[in-house]
Formats: C-alpha cells, sequence, structure tokens
C-alpha cells in the first residue's frame, strides 16, 4: 500500500523541489520509505507502506533497460501466479514485490496487462522512449487516482494535496459539483469540488503522450442482460467458492494483519472465511457506542468470542476529542467526507494500526447484493406514487406537525419523513435523496442560484438497458456511491494512519458473480442479501443474522445539539457563509436554529456545511458569486480565511 504522484513537463519550468515537498505530503500513505523518478518530459513519486517483500519493493521500479518506470498504490492478490507466466516468458524478476510484476506484465503486454490482475490498484507507468505515461485505476475504484491538466501538462495524484502543491493549479471550488456535494453527501462521478480536478473513473485508464491525453475503459461491469438461471443451492456453492478464494488471496502479507469486525452479516462472513484459513489467532477490531440503541457490542463480542480472536474495541462516546479528530479531516480528507461514518472509521483506524498493518473489511457487499433499505424504498415507493402529490404534500406537513423529533440516530419518523418527500421527486433523484441530505427546495434555499445536482445525467450515463429498478440501483450504487463515498472514506481515514483495509468482497469475480444473479436471489421479501444471509445460515450464529442493520456513523442530531454544538457555531458564523458569496447566512442560521429547537432533525445536514466549511478553510478554497452576480460586473473572488 502507497501513495502516488507525479507530472509532465513540456518544457520543464520551474519545479524544483516539488517532487520531494509532494512525497513529504503523502508520507502519511507510505511512512517506510519515499522515492521519485525523473524522466525527460515526466516525474514519477512514490511513497511506500511495506506489505509484501519488505527488502526488494522500493520504489519507483525501473525496467532493466532503463526506459519504463513505475509508481504502483494497492494490491495484486495474484501476482505470483502472474509472474510464473511472465518467468515462462523469460523474464527474471529482481524481487519479490507485486509492483514489478505489475511493470514487466505492461512491458509484456501493454494495457492488456490489467485485465489478467485481481487486486486493488492505481497504477502510473512512464516509458521515455514513446514519451508515454499510463495511468490506470482498479475495476471497482478502491484506490483513488486524481489528475489535473494544464496546457499540455498533467499533474497526477493518490491525493488531491499532491496536485494542489503545484503553485499554477488553481484552488476554485467547482460549483456543479457542490451542488451534487449538498444533495448526497459526496461528488459523485469524474468530477470534484476543486474545478478542473478530476478522478481517473474505476476500471479506466488516462494516457498521455506528448501533451494529447486519451481516456478508455478497460473494464465495464456486467449488465443486466448477463443474468442467468441458477437455483439458490448452486448459487450458495459457487459464492461460498468464490469468497474462500478471494479472503485466502486477501491474507497475503509479510506484516501483522486483522479484520474489522461490526457484528453484522458482511464483516462477520469475512471473519468465518479468514478463521478458517488462518492457523494462528485472528485480532478483530471493533467501534462500540456504550449505552446506546444502535450499539453494536452484543453482536461483535459473541463473534469474537465465537472465532476465538484478539478483540479490541475503541468506545466513541462525546467525552473522546471529537473536534480535533474532526478538524483533522479537513487536511487528510482532501475533499470533505461529509459521510458522518467518516467519524467512526477514523478511530477505528487508528486503534488498528496500533496493532497490525493491514485489516480486512466487509465493504461492498450490500452495494452487491442488495442490503440498503434504500433498495426497499425504491420498491414500496411505486404504488405509494399512485396518491395524488398534493395529498402526500399534506401527509408530510401532518408528520411535522404531529409527531415529534426524535434525538435517535436514523429514527422510524426521520425515515418516514424523508421517503414520503422523496416521494414527491424523479425516482432517480429519489434513489440518491434517500441516503442524502438537502433537497432541492432545501438546497436552493441556502444556495440561491442553484440550478441542480446533475444525478440525474450521471444516472443516464450509465447507460442501463435493461433490468429492473433492484439491477438498476444497485448499478448506480455500484457506480457512485461505492467509490465516491464508501471507498473514498475508508482509503482517506485508514491511510491517514498508514494503515492498509482490503475488501475481499470486491473481488471482481464476486462483482461479476453478483451482477448474473436473478433479483429473488438478492432480495426475496423482506430478506435482504439473500444468498449471502443462506449461505452463512449455519456457519454464523442467528443473532447475527436476523438483526437489523445499523448505520455506521454518528448521532449527529444529538450531538450537534450538545458537545459538537461549540465547533458547528465557531465554524457556520454568518461572516464565514457570507464571505463565500454564494451560500445565504439567514437560510442557514435558520437551519441551525430550527434544529436545535428541536423543530427538524438536521444533523446530517449540518455535518455536510461544517465539514465542507473546515475544508474550504483549511485549502484556501476560492469561491464565485452566482452567475446572475457576474453578470453585474467583473466577478469577485471570495476566500474563507
Amino acid at each position: 500500500m502507497c501513495g502516488i504522484a507525479g507530472y509532465t513537463h513540456i518544457p520543464t519550468h520551474g519545479r524544483k523541489g516539488v517532487a520531494q515537498r509532494i512525497t513529504h505530503l503523502l508520507s502519511h500513505r507510505g511512512p517506510d520509505q519515499q522515492g521519485v523518478f525523473e524522466g525527460s518530459e515526466a516525474t514519477l513519486c512514490a511513497v511506500r507502506l511495506k506489505i509484501i517483500d519488505l527488502a526488494g519493493g522500493d520504489q519507483p521500479i525501473v525496467s532493466d533497460d532503463g526506459d519504463t518506470a513505475i509508481v504502483f498504490n494497492g494490491e495484486i492478490y495474484n501476482h505470483r501466479e502472474i509472474r510464473d507466466e511472465l518467468e515462462s516468458l523469460g523474464h527474471r524478476f529482481r524481487s519479490n514485490c507485486d509492483t514489478e510484476t505489475i511493470l514487466r506484465a505492461y512491458l509484456e503486454w501493454d494495457t492488456g496487462c490489467f485485465t489478467k490482475m485481481r487486486g486493488m490498484f492505481a497504477v502510473a507507468l512512464w516509458t521515455e522512449s514513446r514519451r508515454r505515461l499510463v495511468l490506470v485505476r482498479d475495476r471497482m475504484g478502491i484506490k483513488p487516482l486524481y489528475y489535473y491538466r494544464s496546457g499540455d501538462d498533467l499533474y497526477f495524484g493518490s491525493e488531491l494535496k499532491a496536485i494542489l502543491e503545484h503553485p499554477e493549479v488553481p484552488r476554485q471550488l467547482d460549483t456543479e459539483a457542490l451542488d451534487a456535494y449538498l444533495s448526497v453527501n459526496y461528488v459523485p462521478g469524474t468530477q470534484t469540488l476543486i474545478r478542473g480536478i478530476r478522478k481517473i473513473a474505476p476500471g479506466h485508464l488516462l494516457e498521455w503522450c506528448h501533451g494529447k491525453t486519451r481516456n478508455e475503459a478497460w473494464w465495464k461491469a456486467p449488465t443486466a442482460a448477463s443474468k442467468r438461471r441458477i437455483s439458490l443451492g448452486a448459487a450458495k456453492e459457487e459464492l461460498d467458492w468464490l469468497l474462500q478464494e478471494s479472503v485466502r488471496e486477501h491474507l497475503i502479507a509479510d506484516v501483522p494483519l486483522g479484520v474489522w469486525a461490526s457484528g453484522g452479516l458482511d464483516s462477520s462472513a469475512i471473519l468465518h472465511y479468514a478463521a478458517a484459513q488462518t492457523s494462528g489467532r485472528l485480532k478483530t477490531f471493533s467501534v462500540s457506542f456504550q449505552g446506546r440503541n444502535f450499539d453494536e457490542s452484543r453482536y461483535f463480542r459473541e463473534i469474537a468470542r465465537i472465532y476465538g480472536t484478539d478483540h479490541h474495541e475503541f468506545d466513541l462516546n462525546p467525552d473522546v476529542e471529537l473536534g480535533s479528530a474532526i478538524e483533522d479531516f479537513a487536511y487528510f480528507s482532501d475533499e470533505p467526507s461529509a459521510d458522518a461514518g467518516a467519524l467512526p472509521v477514523w478511530y477505528l483506524s487508528r486503534m488498528t494500526r496500533q496493532h497490525v498493518t493491514v485489516a480486512l473489511s466487509g465493504e461492498g457487499a450490500d452495494e452487491l447484493f442488495g442490503g440498503y433499505l434504500t433498495y426497499m424504498a425504491d420498491r414500496l415507493v411505486r404504488p405509494f406514487r399512485m396518491i395524488p402529490a398534493g395529498l402526500r404534500r399534506v401527509m408530510r406537513g401532518a408528520l411535522d406537525r404531529y409527531v415529534p423529533v426524535s434525538d435517535d440516530k436514523i429514527s422510524l419518523e426521520y425515515k418516514i419523513k424523508r421517503w414520503i418527500e422523496g416521494s414527491l421527486l424523479d425516482p432517480d433523484e429519489a434513489h440518491f435523496f434517500w441516503n442524502g441530505t438537502f433537497s432541492p427546495a432545501q438546497r436552493r434555499a441556502i444556495r440561491p442560484g442553484t440550478r441542480g445536482n446533475g444525478l440525474r445525467r450521471l444516472v443516464d450515463e450509465l447507460g442501463i438497458q435493461s433490468g429492473g429498478i433492484l439491477d438498476r440501483y444497485l448499478t448506480v450504487d455500484q457506480s457512485y456511491y461505492l467509490p465516491d463515498d464508501i471507498l473514498y472514506k475508508t482509503d482517506r481515514m485508514s491511510m491517514a494512519h498508514s494503515l492498509e483495509v482490503r475488501p475481499p468482497f470486491l473481488d471482481h469475480r464476486i462483482v461479476e458473480f453478483a451482477a448474473s444473479l436473478p433479483q429473488r436471489l438478492k432480495i426475496r421479501g423482506w430478506k435482504q442479501k439473500f444468498v449471502l444471509r443462506e449461505l452463512m445460515r449455519g456457519k454464523l450464529p442467528e443473532i447475527v443474522l436476523s438483526r437489523k442493520k445499523t448505520g455506521f456513523d454518528i448521532p449527529t442530531h444529538e450531538w450537534f445539539r450538545g458537545t459538537l454544538r461549540e465547533l458547528l457555531m465557531d465554524t457556520l458564523t454568518p461572516d464565514a457563509i457570507a464571505a463565500t458569496g454564494i451560500f445565504d447566512a439567514r437560510a442557514i442560521d435558520a437551519l441551525i436554529r430550527d434544529h436545535m429547537e428541536r423543530r427538524i432533525n438536521a444533523g446530517y445536514h449540518l455535518w455536510g456545511l461544517l465539514t465542507l466549511f473546515l475544508w474550504m478553510k483549511r485549502w484556501k478554497v476560492e469561491t464565485v458569486p452566482p452567475e446572475e452576480l457576474v453578470r453585474q460586473g467583473p466577478a469577485r473572488v471570495f476566500a474563507i480565511r
């Protein structure tokens, strides 16, 4: 696990010392070794967290003839299998690391080599003789990779800070991306909150050659047309084998390794397969919320007892130093993480790194097998929309008047109100809204002049041709929510503590298997993740199989009325809001006041605004006024100081 960065230079202009500053900025991702390669038209930077071949895998690695160099972030779990094939073709290796395997595979098969690889990766390869730079991101977007074009030059990095270190890169807020962020808590797709900086999409590569770029997909997720007829028994047998194989490969490491255990189905399944293939005593790690109704302690402690793990847990409560951790997000996140689950992942990562260097997690199962309540909402809302919209608005208003606001993290009252409100939206927008924050009306109130959030366009870009409602929104979430929120959050919070997190469910063989399953094997009646749940029946205790899903985040509604109130009020001041030129201070003040006086629950809304403003202040991000103000005179630029 590492961090990578670099840039082209045609012509070379005053970048002395930039590479060293970039490696320093990314050193949390790779504290064990840093290196720089200087080519005639490109510079590659790497920071390394040593996981495999501790002595022989230093980066960058250069080919035997000195013509091609590589920097790499991630793990290739089948690198030994690929290495054997390359050795049969005459390649002679100097190390035992997967980085060299990627380099030699690229020399042998060019970009076609990536289809042979199972793993998580972001790769940069420079070939001197061809003046060619190739940037590649793994199939599911587990590892991040950003880039920025400036004239003929290209800058790239595992994190935005590696690009922002270049003085010629402007730090201007992308207001179109901001509207999406306010809607769903993250920026979906290839945009970022910095204008001009983009993400390489999962399963894509970007080629730069003499100032020209080419972007293409090297892998595409299976479509609904790939459905097959398969029985539950056959599906269970195949998934059992796939999980055994994936977990076996994900356990490969030359450093201590553990498992994140929430006590839920997904992480418990990973622990089950890991324990079956580990001779020693596994270490497990969990976050508790002792004394709260959403605390998962009883579940993960029972799982730890059954598998005899060396268990560690951190109790996240208002007495820990929440404010300083949240402000640290502004540095390590690069983009604000409006997912309140980032906070427990921060503390979980910090605790885990005190004991191991690698942790396995259960991420991805919900998006593959239909585990979120939003999929049930998508299904149930169709007949509900037959009720006239006016009557649904009356129902929503009655709930506001007669049902008291609950302090629970995600209460039934909160879910019902949001579900009815979502029923008034376009189906695609509603799917995003149920897991998001600001409604279109709320967004227009706090940010006058907003034009929309572009979410329907993003769904259209996926080109979903067939399949039912469930298949449609599984594709949407695998394409956006999973890489741009869940995996992004885990990467930033774990790498801030130099911890590698591996998600075995996202082995592309499991992804393709899940896509081929009919809907009845994912959701049957009220049972979600049906095939996975049935596979684990008899393997896991009933207490895990029958429990309700608990969101892995903090009780923002309550904490903003208590322990986080001071940080919120000190950050979202009228002066700071007005200084942006794009937010309405009175509307945000009214939102805060309504929340504090318990007229509404706006904890998730306020979390998104808090982290946004902390981030803009930390990185000195410039904002621009709405277009109607620009037309009145020369454009002004605002910055939160």
